[in-house]
């Protein structure tokens, strides 16, 4: 099948660690993917033996025939099956014998019928072998010798994908343009090789096109997406209700395809994965002007959670139970649960209880209330902020207004115990089990934190909700790991409501000769970390051997002291004892800084703005560009500054193998 001819994927990976989804399930998926536009799936559950752990095992004759029932089933749904293997975890990759045991498992699920295949390397140690050093140069040249002998056996399949190790942009050393192991892909895979990419991180905020074009050029190819951005399984209390956004359509023609890896729970998919299929049939128009918010295609994440919420509503009106009974199509499709044996209550009896049914409204609540990894709902924020100034304001606590935004907290506490109540009483029972963990626990938060108002208010709530010395175990939620986390000096720097947090209060001042020993602590902290002796100009700076720019010097503390440095030199060239760089590089980058910030600093923007005061010092001074040089291996500062979007890597001709060089014009 030429390029050309490609069809654009468009689906859904079953990716995650935990339980796989059932036979039943991935029917379920086909059909609601051949009814939204979607073409394709992708089989790869970490959990499945036979895929990651045991992938060497032939499957038995029973898995044989639930394979080939599932295969056929996407076929008939105009879905193409996708099956993924991941032998990454101890293969050998010069060893004949395992790549011919991955080409007999392979043939063996041709055997079913299945035409489209996938090898994944992901989420695996980087280090081979002693043998597979004697017969590779590099982790990428082994992994891609096999995988191209496996795709020409394979005989050309309608698809053949490829997971790198360094599957986002956050694991490419030095950078994605720079990556020894993504330009080996790039240059050796087999060009009818596909290779699968999850954006910036494993977690994707945002995906833009400039991403994408310097993605595509390093793997000389368009990228499929991984898409994580509802994956759940590495939070048990998180769910993903959110449409899929942050991804501009101006991104279809650039890639090869989207291919979204969701929670863990089948039934609370249908929202990212409708939203996904609105996303794909949008059109995209180039325009001069953009406005705020618009990328030039007519899709719209409110209005696209807005049609999958309405079609969802539908689902749950249908009786369902989990064993099959009530399912689509049965007699029992459309009906309403026996209330009673012809119990009629008497003038002066309890009224008959009556489930209230559940509403569009109550299911964008829920969306909202768990929406994105990144992003709270707007419900959600509102709640965030109505109790933080409730809390926060304590001597408006007795005005009018206190008690206008406690009643207005207090109803939309309300309403969320009320969408509690209307989805346990849905006729669909499987789509609320899935649902079920997640509702009761914000149910419970919501209403400690409805209790916890009414005492600042001076009411008394329920004696099982009070807030005391000696709490209910609901009153204190986490268990174990709850309580790892509030040791941990991270816990709450990443929360969605205010980062950074309002607890640690950062200073920027000149440095003091009495600053120098705990520079120095940091400095030497970094080299330890490293393990790398290579003589830098900036080390020069920081050591105090040669004194920096005028107002070049600066320190980032706290409370605890020195968390952080910046060290600046106006003309590079009077720290250098030889001609370390080259004259081209130091033509448009002539000065140097020299920087560090603690790894207990979780709080980017004020090293930021420590870093961002020397460059308008070194501005100041007549520079037009500098450069800081870092130890290859110095993965977290190279981590912790693209997140700042300052400097970019330089390419520059003769460095050494360990050394990187990072810089800005000014």
């Amino acid at each position: 099948m030429s390029k050309k001819n490609k069809m654009f994927l468009s689906g859904v990976v079953e990716g995650f660690y935990g339980r796989p989804w059932t036979m039943s399930q991935r029917k379920e998926l086909f059909r609601r993917e051949q009814k939204w536009g979607l073409n394709a799936y992708l089989y790869a559950p970490k959990d499945d033996y036979k895929h990651r752990m045991y992938w060497r095992d032939l499957y038995s004759l029973e898995e044989a025939d639930q394979l080939t029932t599932l295969i056929s089933a996407a076929k008939e749904h105009n879905v193409e099956f996708i099956y993924a293997l991941s032998p990454g975890l101890d293969i050998t990759f010069s060893n004949p014998k395992e790549v011919a045991a991955l080409k007999r498992k392979l043939r063996q699920v041709c055997e079913f019928g299945c035409r489209s295949f996938a090898l994944l390397f992901d989420d695996i140690e980087s280090e081979m072998c002693a043998s597979d050093k004697e017969a590779f140069s590099s982790f990428a040249e082994a992994q891609v010798c096999v995988s191209n002998e496996v795709f020409l056996h394979l005989d050309q399949p309608h698809t053949f994908l490829f997971c790198p190790t360094d599957y986002c942009a956050a694991f490419c050393s030095p950078s994605v343009p720079l990556s020894a192991y993504l330009n080996t892909v790039g240059e050796k895979l087999n060009a009818g090789i596909d290779v699968l990419w999850t954006g910036p991180k494993v977690v994707s905020q945002d995906i833009s096109v400039a991403s994408i074009d310097e993605v595509s050029a390093v793997l000389r190819r368009p990228p499929v997406i991984w898409d994580n951005i509802h994956a759940n399984d590495y939070d048990p209390q998180r769910l993903f209700l959110g449409p899929f956004k942050n991804r501009p359509a101006e991104l279809i023609p650039k890639l090869r395809g989207v291919l979204t890896n969701p929670n863990c729970e089948f039934e609370p998919n249908f929202v990212a994965i409708h939203t996904l299929a609105t996303w794909c049939k949008s059109s995209y128009t180039q325009k001069d002007v953009p406005m705020d918010g618009d990328d030039g295609s007519d899709y719209n994440p409110h209005d696209a959670l807005q049609l999958a919420l309405t079609d969802w509503l539908v689902e749950f009106g249908r009786a369902n139970q989990p064993d099959g009974s009530g399912a689509r199509g049965s007699k029992r499709d459309e009906e309403e649960p026996m209330q009673t044996d012809g119990y009629e209550p008497g003038p002066k009896d309890n009224p008959l209880y009556t489930a209230e049914p559940l509403t569009l409204a109550d299911l964008t609540l829920l969306a909202e209330l768990f929406y994105l990894p990144y992003e709270h709902g707007p419900t959600a924020i509102v709640m965030l902020q109505e109790l933080h100034w409730l809390r926060s304001d304590r001597e408006a606590e007795k005005g009018e207004e206190w008690r206008r935004r406690a009643e207005k907290f207090d109803d939309m506490c309300g309403a969320v115990v009320q969408m509690f109540n209307r989805l346990s009483n849905v006729p669909n029972r499987v789509i609320l089990y899935d649902l079920y963990n997640y509702i009761c626990d914000i149910k419970s938060g919501v209403t400690m934190a409805k209790a916890y108002v009414k005492t600042l208010g001076g009411r008394t709530p329920h004696p099982a909700l009070a807030l005391t010395d000696d709490p209910e175990p609901w009153g204190f939620r986490g268990a174990l790991s709850g309580e790892f986390q509030r040791m941990l000096p991270s816990h709450g720097n990443r929360d969605l409501f205010r980062s950074p947090p309002a607890t640690r209060v950062y200073t920027i001042r000149p440095c003091t000769p009495k600053d120098q020993p705990e520079v120095m602590k940091i400095f030497k902290e970094m080299q330890t970390e490293t393990q790398q002796k290579i003589e830098l100009v900036g080390d020069r700076l920081v050591e105090g051997h040669v004194t920096p720019t005028q107002n070049c010097s600066l320190i980032l503390d706290d409370a605890s002291g020195v968390c952080g440095y910046v060290f600046a030199l106006s003309d590079a060239k009077t720290a250098m004892t030889k001609a370390q760089y080259p004259e081209t590089m130091l033509q448009d980058y002539p000065s140097v800084m020299a920087l560090q910030i603690h790894s207990k600093v979780p709080d980017h923007t004020a090293a930021k703005r420590l870093i961002l005061q020397v460059l308008s010092a070194l501005r100041d001074s007549g520079s037009k560009g500098v450069f800081s040089e870092f130890r290859s291996n110095d993965r977290r500062m190279f981590d912790f500054l693209k997140t700042l979007n300052v400097f970019q890597v330089l390419k520059v001709e003769g460095l050494p193998p360990n050394l990187v060089m990072m810089g800005t014009k000014l």
